[in-house]
C-alpha cells in the first residue's frame, strides 16, 4: 500500500509547487508592467507574506512531529511499543508548534499593520 502512496504524494507536490512558482511569476510581471493599481499590490504583497507565515506554520508542525516521533522511537522502551502513546506525543507537539506560531505569526503581522498605517497616514 505504501509504494502506491509514493508516487502520488510526489505528484501532488510537483503539482503544488509547479502551481505557487507559476501564481508568483504571473504577480509579480503584473506588478512589474504596472497593471495594477496600489491598491492592488498591497494585497497582492499581503499575500505573499501570509503565504510565508504558512509556510511557516506548516515547517514547524512537520519539523515538531517529525521530532516527536524520533524521540518515541528512541524512548520505545519506555513504554513498551504502546502506539497510542506515541500519537499523542505527536499530537502534543503538533499542538505546541501551533502555539509557537501563533505567537510568531501574531507578531509578524502587528508589524505588517503598523507599517501599513505608518505609510498611509501623512504628515499635515
Amino acid at each position: 500500500m505504501l509504494e502506491n502512496l509514493i508516487p502520488i504524494v510526489l505528484f501532488l507536490s510537483i503539482v503544488g509547487i509547479v502551481k505557487i512558482v507559476s501564481d508568483n511569476r504571473t504577480r509579480r510581471q503584473l506588478i512589474e508592467k504596472g497593471v495594477v493599481d496600489d491598491q492592488v499590490r498591497s494585497v497582492i504583497i499581503g499575500q505573499t507574506e501570509l503565504m510565508t507565515l504558512s509556510n511557516l506554520k506548516w515547517g514547524m508542525i512537520l519539523v515538531a512531529v517529525g521530532l516527536a516521533a524520533l524521540i518515541g522511537t528512541y524512548f520505545d522502551w519506555w513504554w513498551r511499543a504502546q502506539e497510542e502513546a506515541l500519537i499523542g506525543l505527536m499530537l502534543v507537539a503538533a499542538g505546541v508548534a501551533f502555539l509557537v506560531y501563533y505567537v510568531i505569526a501574531r507578531r509578524q503581522l502587528n508589524r505588517v499593520v503598523t507599517d501599513r498605517n505608518n505609510q498611509t497616514v501623512t504628515p499635515s
